[in-house]
């Protein structure tokens, strides 16, 4: 079981037993307004999500449940390589978890992964997702229409991708 711990979090391979600490943040509506379906009307409907994240071989990707203070408040990873997602409970928004999360875990899939890119699929309207992802250094490579449906409405795309040695440059000059 892989763990990763950051300044002020724990990051951890997910467990049958966090659906109900999942299912907190996948029935909020705020949560779920960008994700790729809709909120979960019932937590059977979390633990199926959930067993198709614990099904995951680690040579198809790497998913962490996002822990702080013992607490779940969130989920990041590549659940299929090289793809990025991740979801916060609302009120852990703008206090930099996000970004403490996937930073871990991008330096993870660059040096233990070896992977050379990772990229990023962000409803445009997610204003705080992409501003999030640019500051990573994140690059924009397209923009889809009508890529899914949710619900009665379709949604569109950016296309986005971190090369690796855009990463290492950024890395360089992190302070520590």
């Amino acid at each position: 079981m892989t763990t990763l711990k950051t300044q002020r979090l724990l990051l951890r391979s997910a467990r049958p037993d966090d659906a109900e600490d999942l299912h907190k943040i996948f029935k909020s509506e705020a949560a779920m307004r960008y994700w790729s379906s809709l909120p979960h009307s019932n937590l059977e409907e979390t633990r199926d999500w959930l067993n198709g994240m614990l099904s995951i071989t680690d040579k198809q990707g790497e998913d962490f449940v996002i822990e702080r203070d013992g607490s779940v408040i969130g989920k990041a990873g590549l659940y299929r390589f090289p793809e990025i997602g991740f979801i916060l409970s609302p009120e852990h928004w703008g206090q930099g978890f996000a970004r403490e999360a996937l930073t871990a875990i991008m330096d993870r899939a660059f040096t233990v992964h070896k992977l050379s890119q990772i990229v990023a699929d962000v409803d445009p309207r997610n204003s705080a997702s992409l501003s999030l992802l640019a500051g990573l250094g994140f690059q924009r490579t397209g923009y889809r229409r009508a890529t899914f449906r949710l619900g009665d409405e379709w949604c569109d795309s950016v296309d986005l991708v971190l090369q690796k040695s855009a990463w290492r440059l950024a890395s360089n000059s992190r302070v520590p």
